[in-house]
Order: structure tokens, then C-alpha cells, then sequence
């Protein structure tokens, strides 16, 4: 995709542990569980927009977006395709960022 697109993409994952400590994620999730309260979630379109009509009262808000393109279980990448993706790991924490070139 980088490469078929001409894209740089910078990639950050937190480190195991650190959602703990993100006062938003706490309060965000909150109120999506306030928000589908008594609601059985028997329609992925239901699950959406339970998410999608949240709000806080200090007017954060959650943008919500149902993907329904299958995305099949158990595909292995072969290390040949693995090896030709570009990828360059940060300076900070190079395990967990990392950026991913196009091919030149």
C-alpha cells in the first residue's frame, strides 16, 4: 500500500501497560458504556452507533465508522513479502514505532 500509493506511514503502538494511564481512553470509555446501557447489541449497525452517539459533558465526542469488508482469519504473510516491505524502525522505542517507506 505504501508503495502503490507513494506513502510514508509512521506507525505508534503503546507499549503493554501504558493504556492504564490515558485519563482519556478511561473517561471515553466510560461513556461509551454509558451510552449503550440497556441496549442489547444485536446488530453491528446497533454497536455503531451506540459508539457514534457518544459524548462527553466536557464536549469530547466519538466519530464512528462500520467496516464490513471481510477480513479473513489465519493469512500468512511469506517472508519474502515481509522482506519487501520497507520498514525502518524509530529512534524512540524502534520495537513498538517504526516508519514504513515505499520502495524506491
Amino acid at each position: 500500500m505504501a508503495t502503490d500509493r507513494d506513502l510514508t506511514i509512521q506507525v505508534s503502538h503503546l507499549p503493554p501497560g501504558t493504556s492504564q494511564g490515558n485519563k482519556i481512553e478511561h473517561r471515553l470509555f466510560r461513556m461509551i458504556g454509558r451510552s449503550w446501557r440497556g441496549r442489547p447489541l444485536t446488530t453491528f449497525e446497533t454497536f455503531v452507533q451506540c459508539i457514534a452517539q457518544t459524548t462527553t459533558t466536557t464536549g469530547l465526542t466519538v466519530h464512528a465508522d462500520g467496516d464490513a469488508a471481510p477480513y479473513p482469519a489465519g493469512q500468512v504473510v511469506s517472508d519474502e513479502d515481509f522482506k519487501a516491505v520497507h520498514l525502518e524502525p524509530d529512534a524512540f522505542h524502534g520495537q513498538w514505532n517504526y516508519t514504513i517507506r515505499p520502495a524506491s
